[in-house]
């Protein structure tokens, strides 16, 4: 599948290496959060990244929800497995649990759809920052630290009404942000459609960690670099 070239297998273990996870994130995702860089001092591998190689492992479900534990670093051994109650999990050698999937409905192991659903999902979570987040921070009047911004995926979740789709598309259709003290809570639903017709309905949670005052010419130099890693990595690109 797509997938082959952002991680390894030797046996039942997976790796992902710090190269391979920020590939992903910006050349499938196009996500530029500098956590996904190599030389990243908190590097950590994208949970879209997980996602995607869960649903190739174990197919697309009607039913599944996400739960994000820790995050995985350059190079950590991990095994996709299946508990006896159904609940899929990827943990590392010491039994440390990263991610928890939980399933029901049908389920596909139709190559072309999982890869559809995967890249129209990973595009659409990719766009967490400056699409989704600066208008919602804006509006609460707080941002993250720019020196040190932290936010983390929590969790996700969605619901197909069915399991053949080959041109799925995610929209935006909702989005609010929770303020509690330096932390912040976004919920960002979605609908899932093929075409013009609803298949379903889903929603990502992130949590924004470290909030201060919103400061607009701060935000605008976040956004700016943004957009320069973007065309640099683009230019890079064949």
């Amino acid at each position: 599948m797509f997938l082959d070239e952002f991680h390894s297998r030797t046996g039942e273990w997976v790796t992902i290496s710090a190269a391979q996870a920020s590939r992903f994130a910006k050349g499938v995702a196009g996500d530029y959060n500098p956590i996904h860089n190599p030389e990243a001092r908190r590097f950590c591998v994208p949970g879209d990244l997980l996602f995607a190689l869960v649903l190739e492992r174990f197919g697309l479900s009607q039913q599944m929800n996400f739960r994000f534990l820790s995050m995985v670093g350059d190079g950590t051994p991990l095994r996709f497995d299946e508990g006896e109650d159904g609940l899929l999990w990827v943990r590392d050698e010491d039994g440390k649990r990263y991610l928890e999937v939980e399933r029901e409905g049908d389920i596909t192991l139709d190559e072309a759809v999982v890869e559809a659903f995967t890249r129209c999902y990973v595009a659409f979570s990719g766009k967490n920052f400056p699409h989704y987040l600066k208008p919602l921070l804006q509006e609460q009047g707080v941002m993250f630290n720019p020196r040190r911004p932290l936010v983390i995926y929590d969790s996700m979740g969605f619901s197909l009404q069915r399991l053949d789709a080959l041109a799925p598309a995610l929209e935006l259709s909702r989005s609010s942000l929770e303020v509690a003290g330096k932390r912040g809570d976004t919920l960002l639903e979605f609908r899932i459609m093929e075409g013009d017709t609803p298949i379903g309905v889903g929603s990502k949670k992130l949590v924004v960690s470290g909030l201060r005052d919103y400061d607009a010419a701060a935000m605008d130099d976040i956004v700016a670099e943004f957009y320069r890693l973007k065309a640099a990595y683009e230019g890079d690109t064949p």
